[in-house]
């Protein structure tokens, strides 16, 4: 018996020593795993940059020939075009207010048949006779440029938002080749017009760098170019486009910034 009671509290002191022993032991540390700094971008400050695009463009005129009536027919002035952009953004929160003006150079260009036309034949009493035309009118879209406003918002810190408003001014060139009779009329007129532009696009900031990349939709409507030429043919042309175009801008100044806590 008293073997029993004796090895019981052998048995007994060696799990205190081993429980001591063991609330000795270091505690391993838990390590977290690592919070994830935001990345904080600033759309505040100038910019430049360049764009390429196309355009959906469309000519209205109204023809008024000797001894016919007033004609009225339409032509797309479809084309690439492309130029360069430079602007400032203000940031505040999440909005970003800012101004952008750019040029553009354009291969635009409509062209409307006039072999439906008839005038009177040249030395002829028009109630006698009267001679069809051919020839075609053509116009161009050389260059336009505009001024605007942007609202936008920073859907996400690098990823804007925009409306776009403003100013829109360009130069059109009309040229008419009219044949009736044997005799050949020919014409050219320049205008350079001012009219609005508005629009909507998305711009997006490279992680890290001061580059951003855009896409944009404007419509430009120049309202009404006129002339007479010799004959006299008269027109009256309103133009608008449709445009869609990419591009890239530098904005000077501080890039993304990796919030710290």
């Amino acid at each position: 018996m008293k073997k029993l009671i004796t090895a019981g509290i052998a048995t007994a002191a060696l799990a205190l020593g081993a429980s001591a022993n063991a609330a000795d032991l270091p505690v391993r540390p838990v390590y977290k795993a690592p919070v994830m700094a935001p990345v904080v971008y600033n759309w505040t400050g100038f910019y430049v940059g360049l764009n390429v695009g196309y355009s959906f463009g469309r000519t209205n005129t109204d023809f008024i020939v000797p001894f016919t009536s007033t004609l009225d027919p339409s032509a797309d002035m479809k084309g690439v075009l492309g130029g360069g952009q430079i602007g400032y953004n203000w940031q505040t929160g999440v909005w970003v207010f800012g101004l952008e003006a750019d040029i553009q150079g354009t291969g635009q260009k409509s062209s409307i048949p006039l072999s439906a036309v008839s005038t009177a034949c040249p030395g002829v009493f028009i109630a006698v006779v009267l001679c069809p035309n051919t020839g075609g009118f053509d116009q161009k879209l050389p260059w336009f440029g505009t001024f605007r406003g942007r609202i936008g918002v920073a859907a996400a810190p690098t990823w804007l938002l925009y409306v776009t408003g403003g100013l829109a001014y360009g130069e059109v060139k009309s040229d008419l080749t009219v044949t009736s009779g044997g005799v050949t009329v020919l014409g050219s007129a320049r205008e350079t017009k001012a009219g609005y532009a508005v629009g909507a696009g998305t711009e997006w900031a490279f992680a890290g760098s001061n580059w951003t990349a855009k896409l944009e939709y404007l419509y430009v409507d120049l309202g009404r170019v006129s002339g007479t030429f010799v004959g006299p043919v008269a027109f009256s042309s309103r133009i608008t486009d449709n445009i869609v175009r990419i591009g890239v801008n530098y904005r000077f100044g501080d890039g993304a910034v990796v919030a710290r806590y």
